[in-house]
């Protein structure tokens, strides 16, 4: 049998997996998949965190690599994500960008753990994660100009009646458009890298399944297909791990910037 006559209903079902289901309770009022695992990856990034801070007051000096990879963490959210954008506001809004950061992270890195999903791949997290870094630099934009003075920041300075209003009203829809593009900006990312990665293993599967049922010429052949698909399922593993970082990073550089333009003089 040839694996691609079955592939597509196989590639629906696997689809279909990923959507989210619940274990307790229902979609309304329940636990599904994704909420599951992005609990695990809180108590995961709680434990090192604690657990760094243990280690790194046991010595003045850093030691070993949990301690200096923790410290690598944190100084490149420091340098690369708050100073560099935010610069000298930088330390007023540090705990909730690193927050931010590490939170997204974890998620990401949970769920390229063969088995495991991540929390970061159901529209609903990522919404309320988007939800939380706009409340935050909408309430940080009202705490620097107050709230008529925000709404007001929308709209440039010098430009005259009625363009200034329609700039005005461009600049309310562009701010509500950054709730939707963090959510959906890392759903898609980590959905489709999951699913991606999913068809390759599937693949593999299907053209190593008829080596299993009798050895022939033709399953033999296959069986070497299966190892390529191997390869480019590693390859892809490897990419997807680069991207968990980045979109984490890209999240939470996202979220500085939105604060840093919030509190901005000009406008």
């Amino acid at each position: 049998m040839n694996p691609f006559d079955v592939l597509t209903n196989e590639i629906d079902e696997l689809v279909d997996s990923f959507s989210s289901t619940a274990f307790v309770g229902d979609l309304n009022m329940g636990v599904t998949q994704y909420s599951f695992w992005m609990f695990v990856a809180v108590v995961v990034l709680l434990v090192l965190i604690f657990a760094f801070v243990k280690k790194q007051q046991a010595s003045l000096v850093p030691q070993g690599r949990f301690v200096n990879g923790m410290e690598f963490l944190i100084e490149f959210t420091r340098d690369n994500i708050c100073k560099s954008i935010l610069g000298p506001t930088w330390k007023k809004h540090f705990p909730f960008l690193a927050t931010l950061f590490l939170f997204v992270l974890t998620n990401n890195i949970i769920g390229i753990i063969p088995g495991m999903r991540p929390g970061t791949g159901c529209i609903g997290t990522t919404a309320a994660i988007a939800c939380v870094s706009f409340v935050y630099f909408i309430v940080m934009g009202i705490r620097k100009h107050g709230a008529w003075g925000y709404v007001k920041s929308l709209a440039p300075k010098g430009v005259m009646f009625p363009i200034n209003l329609l700039v005005w009203l461009i600049e309310v829809f562009s701010t509500i458009l950054r709730l939707i593009t963090l959510a959906v900006r890392l759903f898609c990312n980590m959905f489709a890298g999951h699913v991606v990665m999913a068809t390759f293993s599937l693949l593999a599967t299907l053209f190593i399944a008829p080596l299993m049922q009798g050895v022939s010429a033709v399953a033999i052949g296959q069986a070497g297909a299966s190892v390529m698909w191997v390869a480019i399922l590693i390859i892809i593993y490897l990419v997807e791990i680069l991207v968990a970082a980045i979109q984490a990073y890209v999240f939470a550089m996202l979220s500085s910037v939105y604060v840093q333009i919030a509190e901005s003089d000009e406008g």
